[in-house]
């Protein structure tokens, strides 16, 4: 009997919808889950070290551990209008971040890379020092002063009103305004080691799992709320309806399109390694 495959993803609400089923043993023929939650900072860093057979990542990640992972072509976040924002405590122009402390999520996360390519275009003179902060501290330290601004994701787009903050800028509206293309924003990668005949069973499983839980959204709710960190059972559905979407089925043409363009522009400004010609081609 095969071991089950380790897998690790976010407890937030488009995770725990995409692989109920899957996680669940919903999914005929699938390969049993070892799952861990953890955030994506940390299944980044996992990624690195090659810790688990199935990861979800930042796309941004991606150019460190291609070696050793497949971008899965599917069951992963790619959407529009569902980009990262900048926060503020007051309303302001983007030139106001010159020389100013921004918290972000991670400098290995795609909401950073997204923030740096929008800065270098928008802040003439850059902003001063990033601090990285897990992605719930940041409004909080934003509304007390603590920084002077904080670029955030996931269903923050939905509650930043409740913390008296307002937005400077969508990361999302620009990239989107620049290229044309979908938002890349959370992949899916597979150990190259488990095989081509393995990393098909996984790539689909997760298509399955996506579609049944479309098929019978009521069936991952309880799972979705149990992780969803005592979030609003409205905002959850939110968070779902913006990143579950066709790309999450099948990246397709332009979710490529979308991580290409992602990778290449942030290779152009230092930001990471450039791709191989062949980096993200699947089994």
């Amino acid at each position: 009997m095969t071991d089950p495959l380790k897998i690790a993803y976010s407890p937030c609400p488009n995770d725990t919808f995409v692989f109920h089923a899957w996680a669940h043993g919903r999914v005929p023929d699938a390969p049993a889950l070892d799952v861990t939650f953890a955030d994506i900072d940390i299944t980044n860093g996992m990624a690195e070290r090659g810790e688990f057979d199935v990861l979800k990542v930042s796309y941004a990640v991606l150019p460190w551990v291609l070696d050793d992972y497949a971008l899965l072509p599917c069951g992963g976040a790619l959407g529009r209008g569902c980009g990262p924002l900048v926060l503020t405590r007051e309303p302001g122009a983007a030139k106001d971040l010159a020389g100013k402390t921004v918290a972000v999520p991670s400098e290995r996360s795609t909401a950073y890379l997204l923030f740096r390519l929008w800065a270098a275009a928008e802040v003439p003179g850059g902003v001063g020092q990033i601090q990285v902060l897990p992605f719930h501290e940041i409004m909080p330290a934003v509304r007390d002063g603590k920084v002077d601004a904080g670029l955030v994701i996931h269903e923050a787009r939905f509650t930043y009103q409740n913390y008296g903050l307002h937005r400077l800028a969508d990361m999302g509206e620009h990239w989107e305004l620049t290229t044309g293309l979908p938002i890349p924003l959370g992949a899916i990668v597979a150990k190259r080691s488990l095989g081509a005949e393995r990393l098909r069973a996984v790539a689909d499983a997760t298509r399955t799992s996506v579609r049944m839980a479309w098929d019978d959204p009521e069936a991952s709710r309880a799972y979705v709320l149990e992780h969803a960190q005592e979030m609003d059972p409205a905002v959850a559905d939110q968070h779902i309806g913006l990143y579950v979407n066709e790309f999450t089925a099948e990246l397709g043409e332009y979710g490529y399109a979308a991580v290409r363009g992602l990778l290449t522009r942030a290779a152009a400004e230092g930001l990471v390694p450039p791709l191989g010609p062949d980096a993200l081609e699947f089994v």
